[in-house]
């Protein structure tokens, strides 16, 4: 599980700036849909020894009339109460602000490391005024210049130094672990209660009722699962309602540690962006996904709208053309039976192990039917194919230059792989590696 670090800070202090630079640049994606990697708030660092979640809260900021100070208290309460590490980011130029001193006092009083970091220290002029920032008593500033980079490196240094040491989620092959995942309010404890049979979490029809996942172990047709129930968003005191995108962070948790995702839509509220920005983090983490959409007993239909709204949620959820869909009520119990039936299906797929010899029938006629592009004047040549993992499916393609497998053939190459050999609802890993010749 990799630990969330989040920057707070006022706006405009250059948190955006500073999450760019130490995430580095993203290599160019496979799939560009929204949901899967557009107008995210986070995301994965694997550039460092450490892999961790890095958290700008500045796109959490709610757009409204409330009072500054207000907005950053719901900010860094919320990054208090998930994060492991905190960034708190000031402004050298603008110097010390009121709001950076209460927020100070704030967030020295909690148990979790705190980087009290100034930016935009540019130069000598900029060192000068640092001093007026020692008047908030911490132990120790972070002088840095994300625009320019100086000071960030010695930053990132003291995040990892900060870190535990990653200790590996146990994978037992035996067992699959399901993470019911989703909105605050939309079914998710309901949902276990009537999977699971029994009382197992509490479940309360106001948001936030759950405050960690919950892990509940049980068999099914002989095969051990582990379900865990993913909190909602704790709201505490006047934390602000419009901040419910953090709910995506408990996601991020449970997720970490999960092989199969449940995700829950409220099918009176329908599609929206945060169940997109979920499930397309199960998408990217590898997770093999199960879309649910709860309270369908609450919904008026004639008998087309069931098959209007699966075309709806085939158009939102296009990083996920063939996951299974269920209509149904955690309140009544209508079709959550049949639920865990795709999981059986899906877990079987995101297991499935395929022999070298029939890997590479495949990439023969792959290629016969549609050449590898040229790079750099010279055809591409494929030598062989080999699976090297399962949960999910991985794939490496040795080829004597990889830097020059075009995206497209990519993509063509893993539409082959399902169209061969499944992989229902789950996502496919594909690596290329050099060999020459």
């Amino acid at each position: 599980m990799s630990s969330i670090v989040a920057i707070v800070g006022r706006p405009n202090v250059g948190k955006s700036t500073l999450f760019n630079r130490i995430l580095g640049k993203r290599k160019a994606i496979v799939e560009d849909f929204p949901g899967v990697t557009r107008d995210r708030n986070y995301a994965e660092v694997t550039r460092y020894e450490k892999h961790f979640t890095l958290i700008d809260t500045g796109g959490f900021e709610p757009a409204s009339s409330e009072r500054l100070l207000s907005q950053m208290r719901e900010q860094s309460q919320l990054a208090i109460e998930e994060a492991d590490i905190i960034i708190f980011l000031m402004d050298c130029q603008e110097g010390l602000n009121p709001a950076d001193e209460e927020v100070t006092h704030m967030l020295r009083q909690v148990d979790k490391p705190v980087l009290f970091v100034v930016n935009k220290v540019d130069g000598p002029k900029q060192e000068e005024n640092l001093g007026e920032f020692y008047a908030l008593g911490v132990d120790e500033l972070h002088p840095v210049s994300a625009e320019h980079r100086l000071g960030v490196g010695g930053l990132v240094d003291e995040i990892l130094r900060l870190m535990p040491d990653h200790v590996p989620v146990d994978d037992d092959s035996t067992e699959t672990r399901m993470a019911i995942v989703g909105r605050p309010n939309v079914g998710k404890s309901s949902l276990v209660n009537r999977l699971l049979g029994y009382e197992r979490v509490v479940a309360n029809p106001t948001a936030g009722t759950t405050r960690d996942s919950v892990d509940t172990p049980f068999t099914y047709n002989q095969h051990r699962y582990v379900l865990i129930d993913t909190a909602g968003i704790r709201r505490k005191g006047r934390v602000s309602q419009r901040l419910e995108k953090y709910s995506v962070i408990q996601a991020l948790k449970a997720l970490d540690r999960a092989h199969i995702a449940l995700v829950v839509i409220d099918a009176e509220e329908g599609i929206t962006d945060q169940d997109l920005t979920i499930a397309g983090y199960a998408h990217e983490r590898g997770r093999a996904v199960i879309l649910l959409v709860n309270k369908w007993d609450l919904l008026k239909k004639d008998n087309r709208t069931m098959s209007e709204y699966i075309k709806d949620v085939r158009a939102a959820f296009r990083f996920l053309p063939d996951s299974p869909i269920h209509f149904v009520s955690a309140l009544s119990g209508q079709r959550v039976s049949k639920i865990m039936a795709d999981v059986e299906m899906v877990s079987d797929e995101f297991n499935r192990k395929v022999s070298t010899s029939d890997l590479n029938k495949l990439l023969k006629d792959a290629e016969h039917n549609h050449q590898p592009p040229m790079y750099r004047g010279k055809r591409l040549k494929f030598f062989y194919i080999t699976q090297t993992a399962v949960r999910p499916p991985t794939f490496v393609i040795f080829v004597n230059k990889a830097e020059g497998v075009h995206f497209s053939y990519e993509r063509y190459l893993m539409n082959c792989l399902r169209q061969t050999f499944g992989f229902v609802g789950c996502p496919i890993r594909l690596r290329f590696s050099d060999r020459e010749h």
